[in-house]
């Protein structure tokens, strides 16, 4: 009876099945896997401080507050400042009297003296001049002596370089001061008018409000302490410019362009999808390079930054989240 040849093809068959696995596992083991770049939510902020060092009296926001262009946020206590306004106030007031005195003149009562002193000038003018004729009749008669005429000559001279003077003195008095005493006066008006001013800007500096509409993020100060000059108080975020950073080695860089918008994801939004429009790309520098481990086939990369902005609004969005771009 002759012996039947066994069956090998179900073991090859079996065998090729496993090969097949094999390979297919190890396919899909082995392959490489796309590569996530991460980024993270960035936002512009802008810090609130004080042209003038003071103490910090009120703080009327909180951290995570949203505020309005030109709320108050703080209030600081500056002495030395409020000192400073009395005393260019008080300059300003003697500059201003100083002024009017200039504009105005002498008083009446000196304009009225004056006055009197000219007519009494006049006068005794009008007398020497009456002396003079009649000596100088008599001299011309032969009865007066020169020497007598000479005194009286001179007498009259004098007479009427007083009333010149006394005419001078009273025209001094009510016309009052120059016209280049008058302008000194008044610049002298300005100028403290000016120091008031600047004072009173640095006065407004003690309350700090918002420039733009935001979200207090930061505050530094606590009541009572003192805060130098641009020492910031705290920072406001301007929640409606918010942008994604990446770091992008310069190998991935080819599937990045300018402008272009790409897809990502929020993990902390449960994955949802945003897309954003890549708005700068820059350069590091060389102490964010990617060295090569080995001394062929790799080279230095260079590491630059990509900045995204989202196309639109992305609700629930805030700084610090990670945003994922395949």
């Amino acid at each position: 009876m002759k012996r039947k040849a066994p069956n090998y093809i179900p073991a090859l068959l079996l065998i090729v099945a496993v090969v097949v696995l094999s390979a297919v596992c190890g396919f899909y083991a082995f392959r490489p896997e796309k590569e996530i770049i991460q980024g993270e939510v960035e936002v512009t902020e802008y810090r609130v401080s004080s042209k003038v060092p003071g103490r910090v009296a009120k703080i009327l926001v909180e951290e995570g507050q949203k505020v309005h262009a030109g709320d108050v946020l703080a209030v600081l206590e500056a002495p030395d400042v409020a000192a400073k306004l009395t005393q260019a106030e008080g300059a300003e007031a003697a500059a201003a009297a100083q002024s009017r005195k200039a504009q105005k003149g002498a008083r009446e009562e000196q304009i009225q003296g004056a006055y009197e002193l000219w007519q009494k000038a006049i006068a005794g003018r009008q007398v020497m001049e009456k002396s003079y004729a009649r000596v100088k009749r008599l001299h011309d008669e032969g009865v007066a002596t020169a020497q007598k005429l000479d005194e009286v000559v001179a007498q009259r001279d004098a007479a009427i370089a007083t009333e010149r003077a006394a005419k001078s003195q009273y025209d001094l008095a009510k016309n009052g001061a120059q016209l280049e005493d008058k302008q000194a006066a008044a610049a002298v008006v300005q100028r403290a008018e000016g120091a008031i001013r600047e004072v009173r800007s640095y006065l407004k500096e003690t309350v700090l409000r918002a420039s733009l509409d935001g979200e207090v993020t930061d505050i530094f100060p606590s009541l009572g302490e003192l805060v130098g000059t641009g020492a910031p108080v705290m920072n406001v975020a301007l929640m409606d410019k918010m942008w994604v950073a990446f770091n992008v080695r310069e190998d991935h860089l080819s599937q990045i362009k300018m402008n272009a918008v790409v897809d990502a994801v929020v993990p902390a939004l449960g994955d949802k999808a945003v897309r954003l429009r890549i708005t700068n790309i820059k350069d590091m520098g060389t102490y964010a390079a990617w060295k090569a481990t080995k001394t062929t086939g790799q080279y230095d990369m260079k590491t630059f930054q990509v900045k995204a902005t989202p196309i639109e609004k992305v609700e629930g969005l805030r700084p610090g989240m990670s945003v994922l771009l395949k």
